[in-house]
């Protein structure tokens, strides 16, 4: 099981960071915890031109110059959980909807005809809404049809997770929100995600699930974005070691307006933001690093080839969102309204290539 470090503890690791141990990370190939402790550190600050040229080369270097599209299918905005931050809290008053397998289907087909092959199928935490054969029946409708299906649900059960995994579903994402372990009790009211310690180890049970890719990350704006940077290093690089034959990402997600109106704890600047993913780009050279529409058109075109390597597009946060323009009861606002097209061609024009499909169940090894 892994062990989150103490959050007090990271943060008086990144600021005992000197100028020294920044150029010392910035020349190392291969980095500790400790190298990444001093690049989130407010010391690294006058090298993020460096972090950014090194984080390029990287990326290019591993996963080419291309970026990954996906998109996400909302399929209940129901929520049995309180928590400050999120729109779809119990506390938030707003028509509720749960997709039935068919409307599931259709929304999956228009994202299908607009030239998507992998799709993120997202719900509230509510089991009475989305249980594990409400899952288990669309992934067996969607996954001859897109090249990935994965899921941002409730945490489930290893057993649950392998039903998914051999129904079709090919990865889990599910973010702890935040690592400190105090202000987690204070934002999440109640409600089975008021439990710290079996969030921490969803990502582990999926792994050991058979998943073919695990998503980890922390919301951005609760707590200090550094430590919640370095106990991803620490999570990730603790995933990596017990589960080496799985795939892992990292998301990046940034408050954003939403019902219930909860104001950020932290202050999350762009640059800040940059400085996050560059750091994990050097610290772990394969992971996935995902960058949403939650940002700005104008930063995602910048970032471009520099430490992400998926994105988001044409994405809406309703259920049903995708035939019916009204977007009622949305999660949060996007910040990048542009379509797939609009995102491709951003996307060429900056020298890089969009892909649409990078995964085949083909390779497989179990047989779906």
């Amino acid at each position: 099981m892994f062990h989150a470090p103490d959050f007090t503890q990271l943060s008086a690791q990144i600021s005992a960071t000197t100028q020294e141990d920044v150029e010392q990370a910035l020349a190392s190939s291969h980095l500790s915890t400790d190298n990444l402790a001093a690049l989130l550190s407010s010391a690294a600050e006058p090298y993020l031109q460096q972090m950014a040229q090194n984080a390029s080369t990287i990326t290019q270097t591993r996963f080419g110059r291309t970026t990954q599209l996906y998109a996400p299918i909302y399929l209940s905005n129901y929520c049995t959980n309180r928590c400050a931050y999120c729109g779809f809290s119990a506390d938030n008053i707003f028509k509720r909807k749960c997709l039935t397998l068919d409307e599931a289907e259709k929304e999956a087909m228009i994202l299908h005809d607009r030239g998507f092959q992998h799709i993120l199928l997202v719900s509230g935490e509510a089991e009475n809404a989305v249980d594990v054969e409400y899952m288990e029946a669309i992934a067996r409708r969607l996954r001859d049809k897109f090249a990935a299906v994965s899921i941002e649900i409730q945490p489930m059960s290893t057993e649950d997770y392998h039903r998914l995994f051999l129904a079709g579903i090919t990865a889990v994402a599910v973010y702890q929100e935040t690592y400190d372990r105090d202000l987690y009790k204070t934002v999440h009211l109640s409600g089975k995600k008021s439990d710290y310690d079996y969030r921490l180890e969803t990502p582990a049970r999926a792994a050991e699930s058979g998943m073919r890719e695990v998503g980890i990350g922390a919301l951005l704006g609760l707590a200090d974005w550094r430590a919640e940077g370095l106990a991803i290093g620490y999570h990730l690089a603790w995933l990596r070691k017990k589960f080496w034959s799985t795939s892992f990402t990292v998301s990046f997600p940034r408050m954003r307006p939403a019902a219930g109106e909860f104001e950020p704890l932290q202050i999350v600047s762009e640059q800040n933001l940059s400085q996050l993913i560059f750091a994990l780009r050097l610290f772990d050279q394969d992971v996935g690093l995902i960058v949403s529409t939650r940002e700005e058109a104008r930063y995602r075109d910048g970032m471009l080839g520099l430490g992400p390597t998926r994105y988001s597009a044409g994405s809406c946060t309703a259920p049903g969102g995708y035939s019916d323009s009204s977007h009622e009861g949305e999660q949060f606002s996007v910040g990048d309204h542009r379509s797939l097209e609009e995102v491709c061609a951003a996307i060429r024009a900056k020298g890089f290539d969009p892909v649409y499909k990078d995964w085949d169940s083909e390779f497989q090894a179990e047989s779906l």
